[in-house]
């Protein structure tokens, strides 16, 4: 079985709006609105890689990247 692929999500919270399309487009709900309607990353680990989040973001706040083992 081949090894689960890993990825680092890097917010610039300096760019980002909060408009929620990240929370709205990731098909594996790593992102959600706090309680203070601020973006936040809950669940990391779950996050396939398929830059949904990154593509529909209007402010370039999202980078994914695979993490390669070494």
């Amino acid at each position: 079985m081949p090894e689960k692929k890993t990825f680092k999500i890097t917010h610039n919270r300096k760019w980002c709006k909060n408009c929620g399309i990240c929370v709205a487009v990731c098909p594996k709900k790593v992102f959600e609105i706090d309680r203070n309607d601020r973006h936040a990353i809950v669940n990391p680990q779950d996050c396939i890689g398929c830059q949904m989040c990154v593509e529909h973001c209007p402010d370039f706040a999202l980078i994914v990247e695979e993490v390669k083992d070494e």
